[in-house]
């Protein structure tokens, strides 16, 4: 999971997708997150981030990291929050890595658009409607990857 600083939607994306995986799904799968930025390098995560996805149950351990072109190699799938942030993951990868890395709205067949705003220094309210977004990416990529029936998520 990839956003710009790495404190906010993309640990919550790595939250819920781990702990969808885990239980919804039955299975276990290594689930990261990063910033293309180095802003917030070490950080934990946004409180409002952090204390909307433990209220909706999903649990994750989060210190903010930067995308490399090591972790794009060593990753099956990456999953981006926006288009700027698309922009800048697809120019440190390698021609051949483009295909395994997509916009995580892009998942949601119901999305009207396929972008996760920052919520960053909004009130706890844009982060439930990110969390909401997220979830429904996360369901459909669960689907997409076979490993989830779309009306038991």
């Amino acid at each position: 999971m990839v956003c710009l600083g790495n404190i906010c939607r993309s640990p919550m994306a790595a939250a819920v997708l781990a702990t969808k995986a885990r239980e919804v799904s039955g299975i276990s799968i290594e689930v990261s997150s990063s910033g293309t930025s180095n802003w917030h390098v070490g950080q934990g995560a946004n409180p409002p981030s952090q204390r909307t996805w433990e209220k909706a149950g999903y649990v994750h351990e989060h210190r903010a990291s930067q995308i490399t072109e090591k972790r794009i190699a060593d990753s099956d799938l990456v999953l981006v929050m926006d288009r700027s942030n698309l922009r800048n993951v697809l120019a440190m990868a390698t021609d051949d890595q483009h295909a395994k890395i997509h916009l995580l709205r892009s998942f949601d067949v119901l999305a009207d658009h396929d972008e996760v705003p920052d919520p960053y220094g909004m009130a706890d309210g844009a982060f439930e409607e990110v969390l909401a977004m997220v979830e429904r990416a996360v369901d459909g990529l669960l689907s997409a990857l076979g490993v989830a029936d779309p009306s038991d998520t």
